[in-house]
């Protein structure tokens, strides 16, 4: 079995969001123990696994893609399908635009000249609710509003009055665990955007096995629309602003969001057992 390690949401190796990728030559996937037992070993926020479509009665789809934390599958990921796409296009296994079939739909991935790659994912629903109570005490800061992000993310966006409280921020991960199904996505507008972002934001998963995710581009399906209608553009750039760091070029519309980044694969081998 054929493994990679790509770091996704980043143009040099060692920073963004790794993610391993398995592609399989067959047009079915192994037993979910086996792909969790994987996930586990790879031991990353989520390994993604892939294979072929072609000849199967899935036509709006090139590829079946399923995304494994170490501890369970979860219905969408944005860096590991990046680092899926990145990988189907360097090893030229495929050209230009990608369907894939997944928990949440069909997503594309859009490969560019300058080697980056734009995913097409559903948009977030967010639902104002109000501030759950000891969210304030477990991240460690105050929370100006909370908006719900529907069934596919399950996330808790905590809205921070500035960066440098998002920066600052040292959570307790088992008591945010307590208000959402995956985790917390806290953010705030940039302190500078003559720095090359508008927005930044931390995210926590400790429900789904992640204490801090490096790069999370399924948060950025949220926090297009949160910062859209607050900046009244619909073309941004997030920074995540984890130890890694990375940048997520976002692009919303309507009911979808498009997801824009580079990638790099800095370990290729085998799986031997």
């Amino acid at each position: 079995m054929r493994i990679r390690i790509v770091d996704a949401f980043t143009d040099r190796p060692f920073a963004g969001n790794p993610a391993g990728v398995v592609l399989f030559d067959s047009g079915e996937f192994p037993g979910d123990d086996r792909l969790q037992r994987v996930a586990a070993e790879v031991n990353l926020s989520e390994t993604a696994f892939a294979h072929p479509l072609a000849g199967t009665s899935q036509d709006d789809a090139d590829w079946a893609l399923r995304w494994f934390t170490p501890l369970t599958e979860v219905d969408m990921c944005g860096h590991a399908t990046l680092a899926t796409a990145h990988v189907l296009h360097t090893t030229g296994v495929a050209t230009g635009t990608v369907r894939l079939a997944a928990r949440c739909g069909v997503l594309t991935a859009t490969a560019h000249e300058d080697g980056s790659i734009t995913l097409d994912f559903p948009t977030a629903p967010l639902t104002p609710v109000a501030l759950p109570e000891g969210v304030t005490e477990a991240l460690g800061a105050e929370v100006l509003s909370t908006y719900d992000t529907g069934p596919h993310i399950g996330d808790l966006v905590a809205e921070l009055a500035d960066e440098k409280a998002v920066r600052s921020l040292a959570p307790d991960i088992r008591a945010l665990g307590r208000h959402s199904r995956r985790g917390i996505i806290a953010t705030a507008p940039a302190e500078d955007p003559a720095r090359g972002y508008d927005y930044v934001s931390r995210c926590f998963f400790p429900n789904v096995g992640i204490d801090e995710d490096p790069v999370t581009g399924s948060a950025h399906t949220a926090l297009a629309p949160f910062w859209s209608g607050r900046l009244g553009r619909d073309d941004l750039t997030g920074l995540q602003a984890s130890a890694r760091t990375g940048l997520v070029r976002t692009r919303l519309r309507g009911d979808r969001t498009l997801l824009t980044g580079s990638a790099v694969t800095v370990i290729e081998g085998d799986l031997l057992a």
